[in-house]
């Protein structure tokens, strides 16, 4: 027993010292500053952040702990948008490589485990010039936990309302120069329903006892391996894999005529990945990645079922039949991407980044693109430079950084998108300013894709051919305070887009006439994707924070309006409209206290809200607003030389709010009202460590543990 009651590693200083503006950060400029010294404004979410709420997803962490963020899980995707934009324009990073998914732009963000999480850096607005397209609206940086012990086994359960299973297991050993780690997880719900009410296809009034769910049955596993050889001091190499798995179960519901679901969806991921890191002599680094991905959907089939497909003969016909059992492949998009970048020291205080970017892109689709495939290929050079020097003795210093960024793409040809920002830094006072041009050419689905939905109304969505390239013009103004434990920001921000591409409505006669035919008066609606012939969002962001030995306290608001002008061909006149999802306010509170009882305990406990006023939509009606609080603990009970212990439990929806929106229009939050959860972390490590002095930064082995 004695064993087992070792004094925590992580002490009360320990915590507040890593949690600190001392924070290593790099999304903002691809090179590594102290938070505080940041050029660029950072966000991060620490990793005392990620322990103490316990959040059960990437949505979750992200809704929970900033106010930037909205969500409408679905079954497609998360559907995300940060400060007024969505999916397509948010670029989301692990360890700065970029995650796949649907090129749609609703990325399937189970795909990261929230186990694995040490911290998420966030930088908002227009970053193209370093990381190209995608990166107009910001960038989530997802920066994993790095595995340096000579054993480690880990398993976590977690067991919530509905059957929430979050499920994973880690294990990793490092020999001589390998090093290994290999990672599992799994997360299942039952679903659940928040109302029975819903819109259907063929009732003029709503049905009250649909059996739709607000959020769907739903299984995903993943299985990724990291292996990683030292060369020698100066050489590292890496080689990487996963797979992945989702599927989502969809009740048919008591009334066939009306309930369309006839099919479940099922998704399959892959991903494979080769590079390394070389330090030379003189510190500077060459990376150097290679990445293959893939993004597979399929419809599974669990009712005999006229849906598209084809004939013997290989040609498509719209009303071909399937039987439970069967499947269909909907789209198969891969990707392959070449990265090669240098950061090297000038001379006279001069940091410089360079390299190079190869992209190609494949979308196979049987039944929703003309000719079956589309294809496309990028490539890029990108430079930048960082120059930081003191105004003579009156203690301010200036830091000022410039990039430019040289596109190529097959269908849209050659594009510069250059960046600049400033940071002023005077005693406790940080003054930043930016200013970064976006460029985003149309997603294979945008031009080709076609479907239909059938939910609460039949609804045709077309690709468009002819859209042109997206550009961005962001400006941003911040001014950050620091004393001891306090810290305080406030940034505004603009951003115009030009030929941003969004669903529009169309008349239905402008559908395919063999669509027309099959649905008659039933297809209510036809939207296709179009640019825009302008779109703005601005807004401020403001935050605070104040962290002490044992407690901590602080919360965010974000404040955002969003219009844009889109021709309208019925009326011949340009329209004034509202980006969909967009919430004029958001904001976000905690309170965390932290106290070791004993060496055998150590007690946490979080107190955190968030809220949103509505979120407006161009049709189906707008997502209410809401706030919703939630109780987290946690529980270190004890641990001897290799083992640890930790029990987290919390409640959800404390006041038990519920959005009963019928199925088929917007909902603020698909929260199923109060809900509970519990996880249990068992871990052993045993080997060598790397260890930091938090006084001097200097890197110091421990000696190597015995058993």
């Amino acid at each position: 027993m004695i064993a087992l009651c070792v004094a925590p590693s992580l002490t009360a200083q320990d915590i507040v010292l890593n949690d600190s503006l001392q924070e290593v950060v790099v999304t903002g400029t691809g090179t590594q500053h102290l938070l505080k010294d940041a050029p660029v404004q950072t966000e991060v979410i620490t990793n005392r952040m990620l322990k103490n709420y316990g959040g059960r997803s990437l949505e979750d962490i992200l809704s929970g702990l900033t106010a930037s963020f909205a969500f409408n899980e679905g079954d497609m995707g998360s559907q995300m948008q940060m400060n007024g934009l969505g999916n397509n324009y948010i670029l989301v990073l692990i360890d700065g490589k970029r995650i796949h998914g649907d090129v749609g732009g609703e990325n399937d963000l189970s795909l990261i485990d929230p186990h694995n999480i040490e911290k998420i850096e966030i930088v908002k607005g227009a970053s193209s010039a370093l990381y190209g397209s995608d990166a107009i609206a910001g960038v989530v940086n997802i920066i994993t936990k790095k595995h340096d012990e000579g054993l480690l086994v880990e398993n976590s359960t977690r067991w919530g309302s509905y059957d929430d299973i979050r499920q994973h297991n880690g294990f990793g050993f490092s020999t001589g120069r390998l090093k290994s780690y290999t990672n599992f997880q799994l997360q299942h719900s039952d679903g659940w329903q928040n109302t029975a009410t819903e819109y259907t296809n063929s009732s003029e009034t709503p049905v009250t006892d649909s059996r739709s769910k607000t959020v769907n049955r739903h299984t995903n596993w993943q299985v990724a391996q990291q292996l990683t050889y030292t060369v020698s001091p100066h050489l590292e190499l890496y080689a990487s894999g996963s797979w992945y798995q989702k599927g989502i179960y969809r009740p048919q519901g008591k009334y066939p005529k009306y309930d369309v679901k006839t099919f479940d969806l099922k998704y399959k991921n892959a991903s494979a990945s080769a590079g390394g890191k070389w330090t030379t002599r003189r510190k500077d680094i060459i990376t150097f990645d290679l990445d293959w991905n893939k993004h597979a959907y399929y419809h599974q089939f669990t009712h005999t079922t006229l849906a598209e497909g084809f004939d013997d003969q290989g040609q498509l016909i719209l009303d071909y039949p399937y039987f439970p059992g069967q499947q269909t492949l909907q789209s198969d998009q891969q990707r392959v991407m070449l990265n090669v970048k240098g950061v090297f020291a000038l001379p006279c205080s001069h940091r410089l980044s360079a390299g190079i970017e190869a992209r190609y892109d494949y979308l196979k689709a049987p039944t929703s693109i003309a000719g079956q495939t589309a294809d496309d290929n990028t490539e890029a050079l990108f430079v930048q430079d960082e120059w930081q020097t003191a105004l003579g003795r009156s203690g301010l210093s200036l830091h000022l950084t410039g990039g430019l960024r040289l596109n190529r793409n097959e269908g849209f040809g050659w594009r510069l998108t250059p960046k600049a920002s400033a940071m002023l830094k005077a005693g406790r006072m940080r003054l930043r300013a930016s200013w970064s041009q976006g460029f985003k050419t149309p997603t294979l689905k945008e031009m080709n894709y076609r479907y239909i939905r059938e939910m609460s109304s039949i609804i045709m969505y077309l690709g468009n051919p002819s859209l042109q390239a997206q550009t961005s013009n962001y400006f941003s103004l911040g001014a950050e305070y620091t004393h001891g434990g306090l810290n305080m920001t406030v940034t505004g921000y603009y951003n115009r887009l030009d030929n941003m591409i969004t669903l529009v409505n169309i008349p239905t006669a402008e559908a395919p006439a063999e669509y027309r035919q099959q649905y008659g008066e039933m297809l209510n609606k036809v939207r296709r994707y179009a640019n825009m012939e302008d779109a703005r969002t601005y807004g401020i962001d403001f935050n605070v924070s104040y962290t002490a030995r044992e407690f901590s306290l602080g919360g965010s608001y974000s404040y955002l309006d969003t219009d844009a002008h889109v021709y309208d061909s019925n009326k011949d006149a340009l329209l004034r409209v509202t980006i969909d999802g967009m919430a004029h306010h958001k904001a976000n509170v905690f309170a965390t206290w932290n106290h070791t009882f004993s060496p055998c305990y150590r007690l946490g406990l979080g107190l955190y809200g968030r809220m949103s006023s509505k979120r407006h939509y161009a049709i189906d009606g707008n997502g209410k607003g809401y706030q919703v609080w939630r109780l987290s603990t946690t529980h270190d009970i004890g641990h001897s030389r290799h083992f640890t212990y930790r029990v987290e439990a919390g409640v959800d929806n404390i006041f038990n709010y519920i959005d009963k929106t019928p199925h088929g229009l917007h909902l603020g939050t698909t929260t199923p009202g109060t809900t509970v959860y519990a996880t249990l972390t068992i871990r052993f490590a045993q080997g060598k460590k790397l260890k930091f002095n938090n006084k001097s930064n200097n890197k110091q082995k421990t000696e190597n543990e015995e058993d």
